[in-house]
């Protein structure tokens, strides 16, 4: 099953819990898209896929400028992975995918 599609995410970040949606759009062993939520959308940089497990970063720009290093385990309809956030450390996310 490919890993591509739009999956419903919760972050668990210092500020509280952060809803966004995932959108991967899988290139062979790269991918590209969104993490969209609330506070907007962070454009995905440097996406990577290797198997079942995605890779990738995000500039952040609000509330505060900070790269931010995703990396997470499709498995089926379920993703599960790390957000880390600089000094922040990593926050955990997960998420299911969109019908």
């Amino acid at each position: 099953m490919s890993v591509a599609g739009q999956y419903d995410c919760v972050t668990k970040s210092p500020m509280g819990d952060q809803k966004s949606v995932l959108t991967v759009n899988v290139d062979g062993d790269s991918w590209t898209g969104s993490n969209a939520g609330q506070m907007g959308a962070l454009e995905i940089t440097d996406g990577k896929v290797d198997g079942n497990t995605l890779t990738w970063t995000m500039d952040m720009k609000v509330p505060m400028p900070m790269k931010l290093e995703g990396t997470a385990t499709v498995d089926g309809d379920t993703i599960t992975g790390q957000v880390k956030a600089g000094a922040f450390g990593t926050m955990a996310m997960s998420g299911t995918r969109k019908a």
